[in-house]
């Protein structure tokens, strides 16, 4: 049988990832990168159940990721004035985790492990500053034509692996309809970003504050030094279009879009002026919606939904987790099913399916929970959640609410596969 032709687009988390196992399965991959060179900053994300499984079946990379952890030891929830009224730690198990993990990382940490880990591999080859231009199909058995916008030229490819995010413009090429076509609105908007200011003097804990109308903002300690800033925005689910005015000032660029959260934040309290002050100088500035992905399928013809452009969780904890799994099955899958792609993809989305199902689940009341909308909302919330630390049932109470974020690691029983390489 002929070496499996394999495009991954996409170098942030699923790319890589999808890069090492494919090319562990025998496949000779080219992975497309939109930017000119990879992208090494971005916020923490978390590795967690079904991730973990994937991170230890790969040699060195645990060790690796405990390496470039942030070195949070949990978040201190503060009122607007700053008095403190709970924190949260982790649990020190890896393998049952709270809402604060054990492998949290910068997102730009990650990247460099999962690119580290392939970029060396003769069957793995990375491609920055590029993009699809069209990708076509003559024959439902055949190859995909593939034409580039920039330097490469048009080549032929068994399969087009899609990695490229929530609005992945792939997606759009492989399935049909519009970017938004797949997009399950949750009303909500996040923001990221680092300050030079270290506002929490060198804390090893998180602070976090909350505003009327579902405002969020926290601040941890970057190891670079100054502050690492989380704005969440979080509106009813009922309500429609919540997020249209924050979608139409990213539309005008990055700095319309942070004149746009310093007034949408004025009045929360505690240190949300000096931090929107120090926002605007910014220089790593990141924010979109939050969303959920729904596809209804995960494949069509020679290509693959992997990561957020396949199945985004929005607001659940899982999206690194969802992205490292689904690498992992669909390589295992191809593998398992050496010289027919399209029983590899089928099973793929078999295994797939319940976990994404569980994952995209948005516990009860957690949004609430996290970003009340009344003054009302967050003293109920902010006295029940003291009370609930003084009483020492916040593990428990972490197990109801943190969904499947904080399921068992083994929950899931990921196959082993015989890889070939």
């Amino acid at each position: 049988m002929s070496q499996l032709r394999v495009l991954v687009v996409g170098a942030s988390i699923a790319g890589p990832m999808a890069a090492y196992w494919l090319a562990r399965a025998g496949a000779h991959v080219t992975v497309l990168e939109r930017f000119p060179s990879l992208r090494t900053s971005g916020q923490a994300i978390d590795i967690r159940t079904t991730g973990v499984s994937v991170m230890r079946k790969i040699p060195g990379m645990e060790a690796a990721v405990r390496a470039k952890t942030t070195g949070l030891d949990g978040i201190s929830f503060v009122r607007d004035d700053g008095r403190p009224y709970g924190t949260i730690r982790a649990t020190g198990n890896p393998d049952q985790q709270s809402l604060l993990s054990e492998y949290e990382i910068f997102r730009g940490d990650l990247a460099k492990i999962l690119f580290d880990l392939s970029k060396d591999n003769e069957n793995v080859r990375y491609v920055f500053d590029e993009q699809i231009a069209s990708m076509q199909r003559k024959e439902n058995e055949g190859p995909i034509t593939v034409e580039f916008m920039n330097r490469l030229t048009t080549a032929d490819y068994d399969l087009v692996v899609a990695c490229d995010g929530a609005t992945s413009k792939t997606r759009v090429m492989g399935l049909g309809g519009s970017v938004r076509d797949y997009i399950d609105p949750v009303n909500s908007w996040a923001a990221y970003f680092s300050i030079e200011q270290d506002l929490i003097k060198g804390s090893k804990l998180g602070h976090a504050v909350n505003g009327v109308g579902g405002r969020f903002l926290a601040v941890s300690s970057d190891p670079a030094g100054g502050n690492r800033v989380t704005l969440m925005s979080v509106h009813p689910r009922d309500k429609r279009d919540t997020t249209l005015p924050f979608r139409e000032a990213m539309k005008q660029g990055d700095e319309a879009l942070k004149r746009f959260v310093a007034q949408h934040y004025k009045g929360v309290g505690w240190k949300a002026e000096e931090v929107m002050a120090a926002m605007m100088g910014s220089r790593d500035f990141y924010a979109n919606e939050m969303v959920q992905v729904k596809v209804p399928s995960l494949y069509k013809g020679g290509v693959a939904l992997v990561g957020d452009a396949g199945y985004a969780p929005g607001p659940t904890g899982t999206g690194t987790t969802l992205a490292m799994t689904g690498a992992y099955v669909l390589a295992g899958e191809i593998v398992k099913h050496q010289g027919d792609l399209a029983a590899g993809l089928k099973g793929y989305e078999e295994r797939m399916r319940p976990i994404i199902a569980d994952m995209q689940k948005i516990p009860p009341m957690v949004l609430t929970i996290v970003a009340p909308q009344t003054a009302w909302g967050i003293w109920l919330r902010n006295n029940i959640f003291a009370f609930i630390a003084w009483t020492n049932i916040l593990e428990y109470a972490q197990r109801i609410f943190g969904g499947a974020a904080a399921a068992d690691t083994d929950k899931y029983g990921l196959p082993d596969y015989d890889w070939v390489a």
